[in-house]
């Protein structure tokens, strides 16, 4: 295929020896796990037949003018030892890398004349191709077999062919490698697979604690005791070390070099400390802090179980129920609650049915208020895309796109509709008062196109508030990374610390009639896990069935009271400034006074008449006052002077003359009620100058005589 004169001449004068130096493509540590030895002895029989069907249903097809090695339809006899997680990961990390180096592995099969000198069935075309990425990356060394390993005929007959090639294999490779002029097959690759295998072998690894069985401090003590140290950053150390995430408290990240280690812990086994992507714990983070007390969550498309036990393990404290859709197969319900059993989850309910087909109106989602949407994506912005599929259940074909760094403009347009129908369906629940929508996509189609379309095309039908975009919350960013989020939402580009995540939170808006009570206020703390152990009470038809049931939450101990009321106390003002910042403009033109100040003394207060009467120009306020006037209620949230003390301002008086009128006769004016016009320091959002009718004073009669210069000017101050 290759007849250069200067490639024939290197394959006739160079020994096999150095052909085998020339040709060894030892790619990187990055493409095998951390389980492989150094020296690559091989792997398995069995490895290499589930990496052959893997390989067979993930293949890239050809036009049949450009088809230069058919592949059989059937799939190759693979034994019980594929349902083992490891076994697993390696058979996918060798079929993902015979994948991206399909067209070489190909015409090095037809330049070495293996195809078609050899008489091969087609359905162990799979098994050649994965079993020649393997041979080549072990420098076309022999095989190391374990005397206890169970041999498959098939491979075995395989590696012989292979094996007799083994020198025409080698010339076709540096062959390969001149024609391309790189120092190995790996540098052929697209700069953007290039970049996401860097990424992944640097990418450290993150666990979160499952407080329902340890705290974050026996945490950091038994890992102390296997001979880990803490330390604000991992990058680039090679030592037993570990750190907390800037995002999630409950989040450690550990290099990941140490992940044989770790798994040998009692923390990983006991389901104390539990691997996952950040994203996902963003995902969960972002949920609890819009949740109050009594608050269900509806998960779509959670992917990974270790998701909704996040979730549930972070709502353990309140009586929050988590439902999760799509789980198609009833029989994975006892494995599913054998596994939460084990991880101490109790408030999750699956629901069978797929998300779409659910109605808005369904009895069991009524008390549902925050819904966590986790849609199928991309996920581009993975570094390693083998743990993306085998820990979110994604579907393999996703390895396709990974290969070639990209993902075709149709396969997205599909992807991005999904997406729409989805979040557009979880916008119809009316007792859903957020939505919280993430994926670990690259691509604005699927990411801030699928959230404006869908705010853009609210049904304006609907009796209740409409969504709108809410910047990140603030137990999961810094203020720094809020202010930089102009557009209100939350992203992580790929990079060697962590992967990609794309975050939107949907909020309906408040009506302007509602108002923030302080129990509401102390529900969100709790809901933030501020207020563990106390009973906040509920509202009165749940007080009425709490008398039938005759129970209730557990309430804090008499020690822990006065931490209690600090974390109160500061919680509390938090909400204040939060709010005070939200309506500084509004309070600046229109500043309302403090109720009950203490810097205002009893001279403070305004006279008001006796007996005031009736006029139909007052306010409905001014005729009924009232201590809780909706105004007042407002003053707790306004910001603060910025002075050390206020100063009281005495209120001043000012009576204006009456205002007399030429009458014919005495009877007449005696018979009128006398009228003027009243001016009194200022009450705000109160008119001033309202004319009301004037009240003698006690002890005083009108005067009937007046002057006749006073009959003649109305208006003397004029």
């Amino acid at each position: 295929m290759l007849n250069s004169p200067s490639e024939l001449e290197f394959s006739n004068h160079t020994s096999s020896e150095e052909i085998s130096q020339h040709a060894s493509l030892e790619l990187s540590s990055r493409e095998k796990s951390s389980s492989c030895s150094a020296e690559k002895t091989g792997y398995p029989d069995s490895i290499y037949v589930m990496a052959a069907n893997i390989f067979q249903g993930i293949r890239f097809e050809k036009s049949p003018e450009k088809v230069l090695i058919k592949y059989g339809n059937e799939p190759l006899p693979s034994s019980s030892e594929s349902e083992d997680e490891s076994f697993q990961r390696l058979s996918y990390e060798l079929a993902f890398s015979a994948l991206k180096y399909q067209d070489i592995l190909e015409s090095i099969l037809i330049d070495s004349y293996i195809f078609p000198s050899t008489t091969i069935p087609d359905h162990l075309s799979s098994l050649i191709i994965v079993m020649l990425y393997d041979f080549q990356d072990r420098k076309f060394q022999a095989r190391l077999l374990s005397d206890n390993e169970d041999s498959i005929s098939e491979v075995q007959e395989v590696e012989t062919l292979l094996n007799s090639f083994k020198t025409k294999l080698a010339a076709s490779l540096a062959r390969c490698r001149i024609k391309h002029d790189a120092l190995s097959i790996y540098h052929i690759l697209p700069e953007t697979v290039r970049k996401q295998e860097l990424r992944a072998s640097t990418l450290p690894l993150y666990a979160w604690i499952n407080t329902c069985k340890v705290s974050p401090e026996e945490v950091y003590s038994n890992l102390k005791k296997k001979g880990y140290h803490k330390v604000k950053s991992v990058l680039h150390i090679d030592d037993k070390v570990f750190a907390v995430d800037k995002h999630c408290y409950d989040v450690l990240i550990f290099p990941s070099h140490l992940k044989n280690d770790l798994l040998s812990i009692d923390l990983f086994k006991d389901y104390k400390l539990i691997f996952q992507d950040k994203s996902r714990s963003l995902a969960v983070h972002s949920v609890k802090a819009l949740l109050n007390m009594d608050d269900d969550i509806l998960m779509v498309n959670t992917g990974s179980w270790y998701t909704v036990a996040h979730m549930s393990i972070l709502t353990n404290n309140n009586t929050s129920k988590i439902f999760v859709c799509g789980v198609e197969s009833q029989a994975k319900d006892p494995d599913l609650k054998s596994l939460f059993t084990k991880m101490g989850c109790k408030n999750i309910e699956i629901l069978h049915e797929p998300f779409i087909k659910i109605e808005s109106k369904d009895h069991r989602l009524q008390k549902v208020k925050v819904i966590l949407l986790l849609p199928r994506c991309s996920g581009l912005g993975v570094s390693n895309p083998v743990e993306f599929i085998l820990n979110e259940h994604e579907d393999t074909d996703l390895l396709k796109d990974f290969s070639q760094g990209g993902i075709s403009e149709d396969k997205l347009h599909v992807l991005a509709q999904q997406q729409y129908e989805q979040l557009t369906h979880a916008m119809k629940f009316t007792k859903a008062q957020a939505v919280v929508y993430c994926t670990c996509s690259v691509y604005p189609e699927e990411n801030e196109a699928v959230v404006k379309k869908a705010l853009e095309f609210q049904d304006p039908g609907n009796k209740v508030q409409p969504y709108r975009l809410s910047p990140p919350v603030l137990p999961l960013c810094s203020l720094k990374e809020i202010h930089l989020s102009t557009d209100k939402f939350f992203r992580m580009e790929p990079s060697e610390i962590t992967n990609g995540c794309f975050l939107s939170i949907l909020t309906r808006e408040r009506d302007p009639s509602e108002t923030v009570s302080v129990k509401d206020v102390l529900a969100r703390a709790a809901a933030k896990g501020l207020l563990d152990g106390i009973d906040l009470g509920k509202s009165s038809k749940r007080e009425k069935k709490k008398k039938k049931s005759k129970t209730s939450l557990p309430k804090a101990s008499t020690n822990d009271n006065n931490c209690i009321q600090m974390r109160i106390a500061e919680f509390l003002n938090r909400e204040t400034e939060a709010n005070a910042n939200q309506s500084e403009t509004a309070t600046t033109k229109t500043p309302l006074p403090q109720k009950n100040t203490a810097q205002v003394g009893a001279s403070s207060q305004i006279r008001k008449p006796t007996k005031p009467a009736t006029n139909a120009l007052m306010p409905a306020f001014m005729k009924n006052p009232s201590p809780s006037r909706p105004c007042e209620r407002q003053t707790n949230f306004v910001r603060p002077r910025p002075e050390d003390k206020m100063i009281a301002l005495k209120p001043v008086e000012i009576v204006l003359p009456p205002v007399m009128m030429p009458f014919s006769s005495p009877q007449e004016m005696k018979s009128t009620q006398h009228c003027c016009y009243r001016w009194v320091a200022p009450k705000p959002l109160v008119p001033t100058c309202i004319p009301i009718p004037s009240v003698s004073r006690r002890g005083e009669k009108p005067k009937e005589n007046l002057p006749s210069s006073l009959l003649r000017h109305p208006r003397p101050w004029l």
